[in-house]
This record gives structure tokens, sequence and C-alpha cells, in this order.
């Protein structure tokens, strides 16, 4: 027998025994996928006995069938009469879980009735996880045929990359040799390190046997730009995948690295952004070959001192990482793309003007029908644009096949009593007041507002007495200085009471000022607080008494870990991180904690600790940390106890889990405060999040808001100061705007002209109205024979039950994200987008000086007034009809413009 077909005898053995000891195991405790992947109320009341437990059944590959089995798949037929599971079809003639060749476990047959459904095992899933899309044991040509000398990947590393990250490595080599920068985009866990080193053993000759570790002198070596926690990863990523050279110019031994680069004893060299910038003069002076920004998204910003020294970066081959491409505006993709590919997207005002506000204003909900189909052009045009320098992926797309999925929903939780009168109260301070009020007509007479007249200054305020304690009189911002401290405070009550209270680590006089702020806004309530000086009692800090959201995570993590789940518990807040801490001392639960204190060289131990040992339940965790280390895939279940303002962050901790290797569904759960600033900022993160796939993805979002950013004239409900501090505790915030969409939906998709999303359009009504997690499909397929919901519940709480049932997690209200978030299709770009004419008129009318070099400015000024004249209108006119035509428009003044300058030239 040969030395393969032993390992793989050996591993097909483990494989069946793991299989059967995870089986076992589900039957003994029950697995709790099959509780809360169709929602909240099915995890509780399915497992309320453990007398009839089902075997769990892995869903479907595609996201679609994956939900669609998850709704309904587990509730036998006899206590569900409406259950009828779909006949899965085999692809291409091959059972899914079988490997070509041969070897693979077939999937089973159940019969349910007269249907079939075909449901495959866990050592499929299992095996197809080790084993995968990946290829046999030859090299990776990368340069073309003919081509000399030929450029591959290695064998050793091609036989171990997935087929995506074979596309990848394709993709950075076809800029590198077109002597291009990019970005690669694909979703955190896709391996983006992977593909770059591999790619980068290609270019680095790393094919050859005898291959050594000296530098062409004439190309120079690769720099990587990454940040601080992730620097050992990259070296020992380079040191597992082949053998280069690698030095971290970080640290003491700078100087040292610097002689070995003037001698050319180093391939590749490993810094920090913080290192860079600090030493920006000294490392833009070496010839650099290829640079790689890792976390590339940290060039969203022109104005910071990172940006502006990799300015002083010679080479053109600039290539970035990142899985959020785009986190808060659409005007962060041409200061990434202007730098990675200088000019690739025109000049600033140009890229404002042509892409980034028509985009925006065609997302408005009440947009004109000619302001959407402008928008849609101007979408498709750009992720054209974008395809030549960008390639974004999804988890769906890519390895959806090799998991089983993730859920991701957004629970609000009714906030206590205690935390709505404290709310209130903090409303209602001056400087809130101010703010709210700054508009109106000051008291004094004037004909000013109360900002610019008598109310510019908050004197009786406590934070502002705090801020200004040096200038009594004010500073040049006032009172816009008081948003963001204000701003911190709501989050701060909204999660819990104790974070408003002073902390003992502050400043002396900071300390005073938080316990002077404590006691204004605990009011008569303070005692039931425990006063305003920080809790130190045990009892006191780990009962969820006072805390909505506490509440709720209690009796869901009740349900969750009696049943064999793994949790990860994400807050921002070190605080919070220590509440939760003692929160879950009190409960008994077996936990490892990790935030920005953790060493470095600890942080990997606990991950593994945590994924290899079974009494291990909760991983707590800071949100902001960070690392490639951070692989925690033996959670599955996700909880973010605090929303962040900018959307990649929640994604992100969602995506420790949810990335290669997890063996198990995963279901996140946000928990937000109903009534409270938090529904503000999930409204936002789905408004930064549609923008994002519109203009990076090119897909079709539907149109909730009216608000639009950056833009005073249509504040809506989203933007401006007065939404910041509105009292939402009377109102379903986030229901009411989606329900809103419901009663627009048909106009939105006629004038979407998206025949899918037309199609569906019961069926997103339903899910995106019902705001529920607790009622399958079977469930809303009936929901007529119910009785109707009263007005405080979303229409699919209809039974009496259900309401209770809420009631008693503290749940008002929730939904699953992606009812909400990426509806629509991704626009597919075709090979001839961009005809001839249209690159023309792009270099006439929108392309910078340094694009055209065949035209003088004078030269292109006269051009534009020639083609203003044949219009027939002034050049501000003219100016004003560009921005709004589309490029068919374009495209056929260009032609006719042309046609009649041919004719008056063939005259003379």
């Amino acid at each position: 027998m040969s030395m393969n077909r032993l390992k793989d005898t050996l591993r097909s053995c483990s494989t069946s025994t793991s299989t059967s000891t995870s089986t076992f195991g589900d039957f003994i405790t029950g697995d709790s996928e099959i509780a809360t992947t169709s929602g909240l109320l099915p995890a509780i009341s399915l497992y309320s006995s453990t007398d009839n437990l089902t075997l769990r059944k892995p869903p479907k590959s595609s996201l679609s069938q994956q939900l669609q089995r998850l709704d309904f798949g587990f509730f036998p037929p006899e206590e569900n009469p409406s259950f009828k599971p779909p006949r899965r079809k085999f692809e291409g003639g091959v059972r899914r879980g079988e490997r070509e060749g041969g070897g693979g476990e077939e999937e089973v047959e159940e019969r349910y009735g007269e249907e079939t459904v075909i449901i495959g095992r866990d050592a499929a899933v299992s095996k197809r996880l080790d084993l995968g899309d990946k290829g046999p044991f030859e090299p990776l040509i990368l340069s073309s045929p003919g081509e000399s000398p030929v450029v591959q990947v290695p064998a050793s590393i091609n036989c171990r990359l997935l087929e995506h990250q074979r596309e990848g490595v394709k993709f950075l080599y076809g800029l590198y040799n077109n002597n291009h920068g990019g970005v690669l985009g694909d979703d955190m866990g896709l391996g983006k390190t992977i593909q770059t080193i591999a790619f980068l053993s290609a270019v680095l000759r790393k094919d050859l046997e005898n291959s050594d570790c000296h530098v062409d002198g004439k190309k120079g070596s690769v720099l990587i730009l990454c940040p601080t926690s992730v620097l050992r990863n990259w070296e020992n990523e380079f040191s597992e995948w082949g053998t280069f050279s690698v030095a971290i110019y970080h640290g003491p031994n700078r100087d040292l690295i610097l002689e070995k680069l003037a001698v050319h004893t180093v391939e590749i060299v490993i810094t920090s952004f913080d290192t860079f910038r600090n030493h920006d003069q000294i490392l833009t002076r070496i010839l650099w070959d290829i640079v790689v920004v890792d976390e590339a998204h940290r060039l969203k910003n022109e104005k910071s001192q990172f940006y502006k020294s990799c300015l002083g970066i010679k080479t053109t081959r600039r290539y970035g990482l990142t899985g959020t491409i785009m986190q808060n505006k659409i005007l962060e993709l041409f200061n990434l793309f202007d730098w990675f590919s200088p000019g690739s997207l025109g000049t600033r005002e140009h890229f404002r003007e042509f892409y980034d506000e028509p985009l925006k204003h065609g997302q408005r909900l009440s947009a004109p029908e000619r302001f959407i189909q402008i928008a849609n052009e101007r979408k498709q045009h750009l992720v054209t644009v974008l395809h030549k320098y960008l390639l974004r992926r999804t988890k769906e797309e890519t390895i959806g096949h090799l998991m089983l999925g993730k859920q991701d929903n957004v629970v609000f939780c009714a906030m206590s009593d205690l935390q709505k009168r404290i709310y209130k109260r903090m409303l209602e301070l001056p400087e809130i007041q101010c703010l709210v009020n700054k508009d109106l007509p000051c008291s004094c007479g004037s004909p000013l507002t109360q900002v610019e007249c008598c109310k510019r200054i908050v004197p009786n305020g406590i934070i502002w007495s705090y801020l200004h304690r040096d200038n009594p009189d004010g500073c040049e911002s006032c009172p816009f200085c008081l948003v963001l401290p204000c701003l911190i405070k709501l989050q701060q009550i909204s999660n819990h009471l104790e974070l408003i209270k002073p902390n003992t680590k502050d400043e002396v006089e900071k300390q005073k000022k938080d316990a002077e702020l404590a006691s204004a806004v605990f009011g008569t309530d303070i005692d039931l607080v425990g006063g305003n000086a920080q809790n130190e009692s045990f009892m006191g800090l780990s009962d969820a008494e006072h805390c909505g959201k506490m509440r709720a995570l209690e009796k869901l993590m009740f349900h969750w870990l009696r049943h064999g789940d793994k949790i990860l518990l994400f807050s921002y807040s070190v605080r919070m991180l220590d509440i939760l801490e003692k929160f879950l001392i009190r409960k008994g639960y077996c936990f490892s904690r990790l935030d920005g204190s953790t060493p470095m060289n600890l942080r990997q131990s606990l991950v593994d600790n945590f994924n290899m040992s079974p009494s291990k339940q909760v991983f707590l965790i800071s949100t902001r940390a960070g690392g490639l280390g951070l692989n925690l895939v033996s959670a599955n279940r996700v909880v973010i106890f605090d929303p962040n303002w900018n959307p990649a962050q929640d994604l992100q901790a969602q995506d420790r889990s949810f990335r290669y290797g997890q063996k198990r569904h995963v279901v996140v759960f946000r928990l937000l405060a109903a009534g409270s600033l938090e529904e503000l900022v999930y409204s936002r993160q789905v408004y930064k999040q549609q923008l994002s796939n519109i203009a990076v993805s090119g897909k079709v979002e539907k149109r909730y808001f009216e608000g639009v950013q950056d833009c005073k004239e249509f504040k809506g409900e989203l933007f401006g100061i007065c939404n910041l501090f509105r009292d939402l505790s009377d109102k379903l915030f986030t229901s009411e705007i989606i329900e809103m969409h419901t009663k627009h939906g048909k106009q939105y998709d006629a004038s979407s002209g998206s025949e899918d999303v037309l199609k569906n359009e019961g069926k997103l009504e339903t899910k995106t109205s019902l705001l529920n997690l607790d009622v399958d499909d079977a469930y809303l397929s009936n929901k007529g024979n119910h009785d109707s919901c009263s007005d405080k519940y979303p229409e699919g709480f209809t039974t009496a039950e259900n309401k209770q049932s809420l009631n008693d997690l503290g749940i008002l209200y929730a939904h699953r994200n992606e009812d909400i978030v990426n509806m629509g299709p991704r626009y597919k770009v075709q090979p001839d987008s961009i005809t001839g004419d249209e690159k023309n008129i792009s270099k006439i009318l929108c392309k910078p000086d340094s694009v055209v070099k065949s035209h003088t400015r004078e030269q292109k000024r006269n051009e534009f007034k020639k083609i203003a004249q044949y219009r027939g209108m002034e050049l501000l006119e003219f100016s004003n009809w560009i921005l709004s035509a589309s490029p068919t428009e374009l495209k056929q003044l260009l032609k006719d413009y042309q046609k009649k300058k041919r004719k008056r030239h063939l005259v003379n």
C-alpha cells in the first residue's frame, strides 16, 4: 500500500469515528441549531422537554435553500401538516457530498409521505471541509502561453489552494503583469493572505528547485504594511507556505534591516502602519517593486497622516487587502483607488458629481423616477470601472457549499423601566435641549437662531462646564462640541446604567463631573442603582434586573448552553466586558476573555483553548480586537451586545466564527435597546451597507429612508442633530420604517426594473414587515387563519402565546438583517460594457488633465464650449445637464457632434 493510500485510509477512519461521536453527542445534548435557526421561539418551545429530540439535518448548500430548510425542515410532518419538503435535484449527475472519482459519502433519502428529501450527513460535510475543492499536486501557470520565462505558483502551494483562491492569484498577477495596482476585496476568512503569498511565490520565482533568496537589485523588494497585531502572523504564514527571506522592520533592529536591503538579501519587508508613518522618509526612498497594504480600508481618509505617508511610495504595483472596501461613504472608494490605481476614477470632484451624488439621491425613498434611472446607470458604470481593479467575493459565492450558512438576527430588546426614566432625564439636560432647539428663533427677540445668539453656550450644563473649564466663554465649535459626549452617555444608558458612573481610573476632576451627571440623571431613582459612585458589588453588577439587554441575554444563553452551543459575546466597551464577566461568573458559565489588554503572545493560546475545549462555553471578546489568529470556528452562536456606528465592525465580529472550518450553522444576535439611540445607529448601518452594495457590487437595494448622507436639504429621519436626540420611547422606529417601505414597495420595484424583486413582492412584504423570528414559512402561509394582531406588535405575532413568549424574553420585535439588506442580485459586468464612444466622452467631459495628455487645458475648454454651443446651452446650463444625463444620452451627443465636425471638415 502506498503512503498516500495509507493516509487516505486513516483519514477515512478518523472521519467516520468523529462523525459517530458527533451524532451521538448531538442525540444526547440536542443540537441547538435546530432550536434557533428558524427563530427565537422554536429554540424554546422545541426543547421544552428532551423526550422527543430530532437528529440535526444540515441545511442545503445555497443560502436561499438553507433558509428554506431552516424555516421548516426540522418539524416532523405529523407536527406540521403544511410541511412539504422540496425535492433536491442532483447537480451534474453527482450527488452532493461525493467527490469526483468516488470515495465520498452519499447522501441519504428520507421519505415524508409521497415526497423524498435528500439529507447530507455530518461526515459528508466534514469531509468537504477537510478535503474541499483543493487541487492536484501541480504548479499553477500564470503567464500566457508561449511567454518566457514561465511564471507559476509552485505545486506545493497550489495543491493547498481552493478554487476561488487560484482565481485571486490570477487576478493579482494580471494587475502585476500590466503594471497596475488594485484591491483584493474578499470577505474576511477567504484567505487573502494566502492568495497574496501564492502570488508573491510566483513573481519571486519560488517554483525553481534551487531558488535562493537573493533579490534582483533592478526590481527591488516587497513591502507589506499591516497592523501591529498581525506582524508575526504574516511572518508565520510566509514560513509555513514557502521559503522566503522575510524581515520585520519594527523595533530596535530597523537599521540592520536597511543594511540587508542595501545588499539585496531580503525579499520581503513587513512593517506596521505606525512604524511606516514615523519612518516614511526612510522607507519611501527605497526602490520597492511591490507594496501590499493589509487592511487597506485604512487608506479611506485622504487627510490622515498614514495616507499622506503612502503617497511617497513610487511603485505603481500597489495592492490592497480588505474585506470592507467601503465602510461609511462612497467617497472612500475614490480615496482607495486613487492611491492603488491613480486616475482610474477620474478626479475627486468628478467622482463626487458623477457617482457619489446620483447614487445617494437615487436611493432616497421618494426619489423621482428620473433620479432612480440615473442612479442605476451610474451604478452599473461604476461597477464596470471598478471591476478592472477590484476582485470582490463573498463566502456564499465561494465556499458556501462547504459551510452551513449564517443567519444574522437583529433583536430589539425592551429597556427596563428604570432605563427608560433615566434615558428621558438625559434628553432633558440643558446641553441636549440646546442642541435640539438650535435652529429655533432666539427668545430675546433677535432675528437670529438660538445657536447664533444667546444659546450658543450652556454655562449651567454639567458636561459643557467640564469641557470648557479653561475657556468659560466657549470654543469656536460651541455648542456642537457637545454632540459626541452626549451621544456617548445615551449609548451607555442604553447598554447598562453602571456605565455612566465615574470610572476610578479617570482623573479626579472627570470623576467629579461624571458623579454629578449621574446624580442628575438618576434623580429619585439613585438608590435603586446603588448611588452615583461606581458599584464594585459582585451581586449588584451581575444582576440583570435593570438592564433590558442582559435580561434577554440571560434567557437566551440558558437555552443555548443547555443544548451544547458555544457562544461568542462581543462588546466594544471594556467596562461592559467587566460587567458581563461578573454576569457569566454568577451564572456559572465557563468562559474565556480577550480584549485590548490581553498580551499578543497569549491571544492565540486563548483561541486554541476555546476551540478545542468542550468545557469552554462562552468567549467574551472586544469588538475592536483584531488579528489573523482570531478564528473562533467552534462557536455557533454570536451575540453583539452593543452596535457600532461603523457596520464593518459588527460584520467583522460575526466573521470570527463564520469562516472556513466552521462545521455548524452560525446564528448571530445583535441586541439593540428599542426606543433608544441604538435604533438610529442600526438604521445608519443599514443605510451604509446598502450604499456599499450598490456602489461596489451594483446590487439592487430597497429604498427605506428619506435622508441623504451629507445633504442638508434631505436630512430625513437619519441625519442631523435633531434626529440623534429624538425621543423614540413611544415609537417602533425601525418597524415603522420597514412598514413604510411595504406601502411604497410596488412603486419601488417598478422603478428599479428588478423582475425578481417584483415576483417576490408578497414574500418580501411578509418577511420584512413582520420583523419576527418566531414564525416559520408554514405558519406564514396560513396566517390568515389566525387572529389579527394588536397595534403594539408586528403583524406576525398573532397569537397570545407568541406575544407572551416574547414578553418573557424581554423582546419587542426582531428581524433578519438579510431580509432588510442585500436583497437584489449582483450586477454582472459584461466584457464590453464600456464602448469606445463612452471612453472618448469620459475623456472629454470627466477625466482629469493627467489622463488626457493630448489636450491642453485651453484646448479642452474650447472643445467643451463648442459642444455646449452645439447643444444650444450656456456653459453652466450644459454642465448641469451633463451631471444628470445618462451614458446613452452622452454617447448620442458625442456621436452627433463628431458627425457634424466631420461634415464641416469635408466641406472645408
